[in-house]
């Protein structure tokens, strides 16, 4: 009965993994693998977009663009995915862990776990100090908290097990986000639900 229930759920998930693909962002060429999940389209890899004074990367080192992405303050994260998509809310990350909760994300590797992508770019703090890459990947979402604060969502590995965080004040009333100078990884779903 468990193998039974095993294939199913495999089933289950590859079919809602379907659409996979690819798309090329205009501005500047990059092409980014592409996944939908639950109606809808994700980028599975880290934006690497650099529009004019909007981004930093990791220890402001270009090399590590390819691999980890470029990392944004919060008001230029707003405004860094290509026309079509756009920075997820809280509420789609939420709906994208729902969808992945359990699905094993793979053995780290030097950019991050294989599934769903989420590469370990570490993130650059307020104070303009880089810190964590290998460990963790910071995420802005759009939800914005104050003008000093935002929502972000973290994927940590720690002593070798993964960790998924949303700094929701939906689900805590007195939690904080993240400063918006802080510089995180964007990632960017599709406008159009699938």
């Amino acid at each position: 009965m468990k193998r039974v229930l095993a294939i199913f759920a495999a089933t289950i998930f590859i079919l809602n993994m379907s659409a996979q693909g690819k798309m090329t962002d205009p501005r500047d060429g990059n092409t980014y693998r592409i996944i939908t999940l639950a109606g809808n389209t994700w980028m599975t890899e880290n934006l690497k977009y650099i529009a004019e004074g909007s981004g930093a990367y990791f220890d402001n080192d270009p090399n590590n663009i390819p691999s980890y992405g470029v990392l944004y303050g919060w008001q230029a994260a707003t405004k860094a995915c290509p026309e079509g998509w756009h920075l997820p809310s809280g509420s789609e990350f939420r709906q994208l862990l729902d969808n992945i909760d359990n699905a094993d994300p793979g053995s780290k590797t030097k950019s991050g776990p294989v599934f769903p992508g989420f590469q370990l770019a570490g993130m650059k703090n307020y104070e303009g100090v880089f810190s964590e890459m290998y460990e963790s990947g910071y995420y802005w979402t759009s939800t914005e908290y104050d003008e000093d604060e935002a929502e972000y969502f973290s994927y940590i590995i720690m002593n070798g097990k993964s960790m998924v965080d949303i700094s929701r004040q939906e689900d805590m009333p007195d939690i904080h986000g993240a400063e918006k100078t802080s510089k995180y990884s964007v990632r960017c779903v599709k406008n159009d639900k699938e």
